[in-house]
Formats: C-alpha cells, structure tokens, sequence
C-alpha cells in the first residue's frame, strides 16, 4: 500500500526487487566460510591442486550488487597455483599443458596427453566438497563450467568455478582462464565487469544500481522473451555511460529514459566490456522484436504516469506502474 508514487517505490523496490539486507549478510558469511573450507582441500593432499588464494575472485551479479530477487545462486572463482602449467590459445579454445612439475594436476589430463580436462578437475572439486561434514545431504554436481553445490539449508546455490590467473601477456593484460563447458578452457575477466559498473554508477551518484534491479524484475515478466541477465545489464550501461547528465535518484524518472532506449538498442549489437566474448546480443529477430514493442508500449506507460504524477494524480500514476510491473507493485492506499 502507498499514498505516493515515490512511496510505492520505496516500498516495491524494499520488498520485491531488492535483495533482504538479512539474508545477504548471511549469504556473504556463507560464502566466505565455503572459501576457506576450498582452501584446506590441499592440506595433507599433494595430489590435490593449491590455491593461488589473492586471486580468488567473486563475480556475478550478487557481486556486483545487481542482483534481484530471489537470491538463487552465487559465483565464485577460486584459482589455482599453476603448479607448472602452460596454456595455448586455439581458434576455437584454450589448451592447458601440463609438464613433468605440475604434480598435483596429473590425474586430471586427458588419457594419453598432458592436456588439463578441466571436466575432471571440476569433479575432483565435487569429491572434496562432498567430504564437508556440512555439506553431506546437499546436492553437488558438475554444471558446465562449476561446480554446484546446492545446500539444503538456504535457498542459493553456489557455482564454484576453479580458475588460472595468466601472467602478462604482450600487451601487458592478464586473464582468469576458466572452464568451458566442455573439457577445454577460455579467457574471461570479472574485474573488468565490475570496474566497469562501480564507474558508471559512481559517474550517475550510485542510481544506476535499483534501476538495474527494477528493469531485471521487468525482463523476467511474461510479458515478452527474457533476456538474458548479463546481456540486459550491459545494454543499461551503455546508455548509461553514452548519457553525459546524471541520473536522478528517482528510479521511476529513470524508467522512462531505459524503456525509450531498450526499445531501439535491442536491435543493437552489444559488445562484451571485456573484449572477449564479443557480441553479447544473441537474441533471435523473433525475440528482438517482441522485447521492442514490449518496451515502447510501456515507455507510453511510464510517461503516462509521470504525466499522472506532475499532475499529483497518485492514484492514476501507481496504476499505470502496476501495468508495468504487475500485482506485486503496491496499490495506492
């Protein structure tokens, strides 16, 4: 219930979108605990990789802050010492050998090959963490490129990504390599995500981030194809960080602006931030097109209620963003 559209906000944003402060803390404190249980696997093992622990990296979208409800899952990348390893960029994948040093990798090659199965070694995570008094009744098992624990205590999953951190390259720039999905490996850098976000958002006083959460709540409505989460943050970005005045900290002002953007940039190619994966945009012609006019029918909406709003028509604007957003936007009271 909300007498005002501000209020309505403040409370959609508060209860619905937003992560719960309480649960948050806890879900930090989890992570942090899991961490360090990752960085005893080696102990009393010498077949076991060593993690290389200062750089260990949190990514994802709770990391960065960009997260809406629910919390469902959690990505952390813990990187190895090297042990000896050298890698090689393919076309199509990264290769990682091994040499006579790399002791405690030798049981993860392909048959035959000095080549690192990152397949294998995701599952010799999966064994460890399946040891972990606590973690004996949860669900571990291989996802692509992590190992996911689902605990039956909390309502997250953990994706835990073991990772390689690159020394220096020509052009002086360094990497996390990753598992791909497949066996073989690939470059991604998390850091540049999360710079790239902390200086848009510093560069808008910090209001970038709830419009973020509240477009992420409106992409995941059945209202038009979902886009993919990751893809939908970098196109918010872009506008923001084209857009030379700062944004208001009202995120219904906002609103407005992103619906009249998503509208044409959908069509758009959107590249990577980190100039690795190239176009994020993968969207079909079909998906385009509907998320398109999804977005300019409610651009007419959001300017309707801030039609409704100038006019201290509360009751009117709080309607049109319930249209918008749905049952779980406040009445006015």
């Amino acid at each position: 219930m909300a007498k005002t559209v501000n209020g309505a906000f403040d409370v959609f944003l508060r209860d619905t979108v937003n992560l719960d402060p309480e649960q948050t803390n806890k879900a930090r404190s989890s992570r942090d605990w899991l961490v360090g249980q990752i960085q005893s696997f080696s102990v009393g093992d010498d077949k076991f990789p060593q993690n290389y622990t200062d750089k260990n990296i949190f990514f994802g979208s709770f990391s960065r802050r960009t997260k809406k409800r629910p919390l469902d899952d959690i990505d952390i990348m813990i990187c190895l010492n090297a042990n000896g390893c050298t890698y090689k960029e393919l076309p199509d994948k990264i290769e990682i050998n091994t040499s006579k040093d790399s002791t405690r990798f030798l049981e993860y090659v392909n048959e035959g090959t000095n080549v690192l199965n990152s397949r294998k070694l995701i599952n010799a995570f999966i064994s460890k963490l399946s040891k972990i008094d606590q973690y004996k009744k949860s669900e571990i098992k291989r996802n692509q490129e992590a190992a996911t624990l689902n605990l039956t205590s909390y309502d997250w999953i953990f994706d835990i990504v073991p990772c390689f951190f690159t020394a220096e390259d020509a052009n002086k720039k360094t990497y996390y390599i990753i598992p791909d999905g497949s066996g073989n490996w690939k470059k991604t850098d998390p850091r540049l995500d999360n710079e790239r976000l902390v200086n848009v958002n510093s560069k808008h006083n910090g209001n970038v981030l709830n419009v973020i959460r509240a477009v992420k709540y409106w992409n995941n409505r059945p209202t038009m194809p979902t886009m993919p989460s990751y893809l939908l943050e970098n196109m918010i970005l872009e506008y923001y960080s084209e857009r030379s005045t700062p944004a208001s900290q009202y995120v219904d002002v906002e609103l407005v602006n992103i619906f009249n953007d998503i509208y044409t940039r959908v069509y758009k190619v959107v590249n990577d931030p980190k100039g690795i994966q190239g176009n994020l945009n993968k969207l079909t012609a079909e998906e385009k097109k509907k998320i398109s006019d999804r977005a300019l029918v409610d651009y007419k909406k959001a300017k309707e209620a801030r039609i409704f709003e100038t006019e201290n028509k509360q009751s009117d604007s709080i309607n049109k963003w319930k249209e918008i957003f749905g049952d779980k936007f406040p009445k006015y009271e």
